[in-house]
Formats: structure tokens, C-alpha cells, sequence
């Protein structure tokens, strides 16, 4: 199957499961394919055909955009190296989950979450300590005969009754010994943290440096500027005061930045931010909803207020007409 094709796939069945998704980030370099989300369920996600395409850069990026968009980065793809991706099982590369398209068609559509996931060593499975505990007490078993039916240390099962995962053997055989549920699934929106080695956000990288006095009239005008390094905007900017976010992007107004205003319009419908495109020059007001604002015009703006009202304005004249 083309990566196109496993796009439009990916796509029709995010739809499906009553996603709103955005245009296809159709350029380079990309961090994420597409943006979609079901109430307050907001992902980016990357969608490949070999896994191991995904490098570190492009997995610190997707970590940072999920931390100021507050969405959940996710990779969905067919393989690694010569292996097809396990159905129901949740993988992680550089700290993003990762899982087949059958997986997220059982996540998003059947409402049924993996319960395994692969971590060096192995696959495991989430065990419900308190569940096992009371299992134990409620057939008089000591942790030491639990133990000797499982072929583990006494100390190993107290972990599991603390919190500690299992593998799928261990899993299998609890189950099938107390003929009892004491799985959780993998909490693939929420509780990813929880089931691989806990990362702080990567740094933001540096700013280009054409892009250091829009930055600066961002932060004077009081955002915090979060440059980007392999997506359709340049910065993700948030204002502190109001909590708002914006997607910002500056170059001279090309084709190739129109074609970059709509998709960051496309991403920003979907993430419920606004947009905004700095150029030197403007004929028009915006493109798709995403403000076009001029260099100059820019760095006339002293706070967070005047610049608000310069995007909700261009981007509401636009729907008007």
C-alpha cells in the first residue's frame, strides 16, 4: 500500500469514528500528517508505512506540539523492519505511542482499547494491583503461594499488587488461574506516561534567525514563543493572559506560503487556535481564516490586545465575504 493511500485510509476511519480531521500537511519538512479530534480528544498523527522512518527529531517535535496544544501525539503505521505491527499492542518510539491501523481502528471505532504494550524486554499488560490483591486474600492464598503457582518471587507479586506490570505470560497464567479479568487497557489518550520511561518535554529549538523580530514583537506584546522545527508554522504562540494560542508563520507571501496559511487555517479549525501569517507584503486580508499581517504593521502592535483584535478581525472579514 502507497503512503498515500494509507493516509486516506487512516483518514476515512478517523471520520468514521466521528473525528473532525484537518487537511493533510502536504509539505516538507512535517512533523505530523494530520491533526483530528472527537470532543476534547485532540491528536496529531503521524502515519507511516515503516515505523522506523520515525527519527528522534520528529518525535521531540510531536512531543512539544502536544504539550502546547494539548493533544495527544500518536504514530500509526504497518511495520518494523521486516515485522508487521502486533494487533492490540501499543509500541513506543522516542516517547511517542505507536500502533497498527487495525489497533486504531479497534481504539477509535469498536471502543476497544489495546492491553499490551511493548517495552524492552518484551511485550506486558497493565495489572490491576488492588484486583489482585483482593483475588489473593479472598482464596487465602500468602504471597508466597501465589508465587510458587506463578513460578515468581514472593517479592515480584508484591510489585504486581503495588503497581508493577506483568508480562503476557504472567498475565495469561493470573487470569487462568483466577479465572478473572486483572488487566487494564493501555490508556492510549491519557496514561501512555504511565507504560514507558517517564521524559520531560524536550527544549524548544533555537528560532531562525529571520524569524527573531517577529518573535520579539510576540513576546513584547506578551506570548510566549515556542519556535518549531518540522512543521507547516513556525511558532506556536501562547498568551499568558488569555490562554489563547496561536500558529504563526512568516516568509514572503509565495504560493508555497499560501499553500502553508490554508493548512495552518485547516490545523487551527481542528485545534481550536487561531492563525496568523506574517509576510512583508499583503494584497489581501487573510487566506482561509489565517490573519495575514505585515512586517511592519507587526511591529506597530504593543500588546497582546491589538494583536488579538488584528487576527479575530482579518480572519471574521474573510467568513463575511
Amino acid at each position: 500500500m502507497s503512503r498515500s493511500a494509507l493516509v486516506g485510509n487512516v483518514t476515512a476511519m478517523l471520520e468514521d469514528a466521528g473525528f473532525v480531521v484537518s487537511d493533510r500537511c502536504a509539505i516538507r519538512p512535517k512533523s505530523f500528517d494530520i491533526a483530528a479530534r472527537r470532543n476534547d480528544d485532540l491528536l496529531l498523527v503521524k502515519i507511516l508505512g515503516n515505523i522506523d522512518a520515525f527519527n528522534e527529531e520528529t518525535g521531540h517535535e510531536m512531543r512539544r506540539l502536544g504539550t502546547y496544544l494539548q493533544a495527544t501525539p500518536l504514530v500509526i503505521g504497518l511495520r518494523s523492519r521486516d515485522e508487521d505491527l502486533k494487533p492490540d499492542v501499543v509500541y513506543f518510539r522516542h516517547g511517542v505511542p505507536v500502533f497498527s491501523p487495525d489497533t486504531a481502528y479497534n481504539l477509535f471505532i469498536e471502543d476497544v482499547p489495546p492491553l499490551i504494550y511493548a517495552a524492552p524486554g518484551g511485550l506486558y499488560v497493565n495489572i490491576d494491583g488492588d484486583l489482585l490483591a483482593d483475588e489473593r486474600e479472598n482464596r487465602d492464598l500468602s504471597l508466597g503461594q501465589l508465587a510458587s503457582q506463578l513460578g515468581v518471587s514472593r517479592r515480584t507479586v508484591s510489585k504486581y499488587e503495588d503497581g508493577m506490570n506483568a508480562s503476557v505470560e504472567v498475565a495469561m497464567a493470573l487470569q487462568e488461574f483466577f479465572d478473572a479479568p486483572l488487566t487494564s487497557p493501555v490508556d492510549v489518550l491519557e496514561g501512555t506516561d504511565d507504560v514507558h520511561e517517564s521524559e520531560s518535554t524536550p527544549d524548544d529549538p533555537a528560532a531562525d534567525p529571520t524569524d527573531e523580530r517577529v518573535v520579539a514583537v510576540f513576546t513584547r506584546a506578551g506570548y510566549q514563543v515556542h519556535p518549531t522545527a518540522r512543521s507547516p508554522f513556525k511558532a506556536v504562540s501562547e498568551d499568558e493572559d488569555d490562554s489563547g494560542v496561536v500558529l504563526t508563520g512568516h516568509s514572503e507571501f509565495t504560493k508555497a506560503a499560501e499553500k502553508r496559511a490554508r493548512i495552518m487555517s485547516s490545523i487551527g479549525h481542528v485545534t481550536r487556535t487561531q492563525s496568523v501569517y506574517i509576510v512583508d507584503r499583503a494584497k489581501r486580508d487573510s487566506v482561509n481564516g489565517t490573519a495575514l499581517v505585515e512586517r511592519e504593521e507587526l511591529e506597530e502592535l504593543r500588546d497582546a490586545d491589538d494583536l488579538r483584535a488584528v487576527i479575530r478581525e482579518r480572519a471574521e472579514h474573510e467568513e463575511a465575504a
